[in-house]
């Protein structure tokens, strides 16, 4: 026997290496039924008397397979409410109108009574976890300031872009302003935000602060006296 023979006679019973074992996937397919779930037991019962058991029966799903996903009912209900958010400020869904005062208005849109009432539930729900557990308030605030101030972000680098605010205006601070007033309406006024409060909003508060509206000058003539 060659050496070369002698070579692939030990390549052939050279044995094979192990297949490796994947952990098994876990299944996110029922997510969206078990954040649907939980955030009709939140209404409902607010975040105390919440429990992962009415959670699993409402979704008709595994106590085992929401815990883990998510690890606590804080964990759940943070979820549940920033993908309720994320569905109402579809990115492909805002509007463009061509003035800031239009964009904002374009986003009211028309919510039935018990709708309303229904989001008061949940926020309030929301405000009981953040009550009881304070240390949760920065994700609550992710979850339901951030979305909407990343929109009114949008809206007004656009207005700058077009010369319709001026670009020295406080983005930051007007675009959290319309999340932070909401918030405090519902968790503790116990009001809803309605059409009426958030075109109020707009023109009494976020056009006067973005120096639009009330005898305000325009951007270009405000840079222009800047300049003088």
């Amino acid at each position: 026997m060659t050496q070369l023979d002698s070579t692939a006679e030990a390549a052939d019973v050279t044995p094979a290496a192990p297949a490796v074992k994947l952990g098994r996937r876990r299944d996110h397919s029922r997510d969206p039924e078990i954040l649907d779930a939980a955030i009709d037991v939140l209404a409902e019962t607010g975040f105390d008397g919440m429990t992962i058991d009415m959670v699993a029966a409402r979704a008709k799903a595994g106590k085992a397979t929401i815990y883990r996903r998510w690890p606590s009912k804080a964990d759940l209900v943070l979820d549940a409410v920033a993908c309720m958010k994320a569905g109402e400020l579809d990115p492909e869904r805002l509007p463009d109108t061509g003035t800031l005062r239009g964009d904002l208005v374009a986003m009211i849109r028309p919510r039935s009574i018990e709708e309303g009432e229904r989001k008061l539930r949940i926020m309030g729900g929301l405000f009981g976890m953040i009550s009881s557990s304070p240390e949760l308030a920065d994700a609550a605030h992710a979850a339901l300031i951030e979305p909407r101030a990343a929109v009114n972000r949008l809206f007004l680098q656009r207005a700058i872009d077009r010369g319709e605010v001026s670009p020295d205006c406080d983005v930051e601070t007007i675009a959290k302003l319309t999340p932070a007033m909401a918030a405090f309406r519902l968790l503790i006024e116990k009001r809803p935000v309605d059409a009426e409060f958030l075109l109020s909003l707009i023109d009494g508060v976020i056009l006067p602060a973005a120096g639009i509206g009330h005898g305000a000058p325009p951007a270009t003539q405000a840079g222009q006296a800047r300049s003088r």
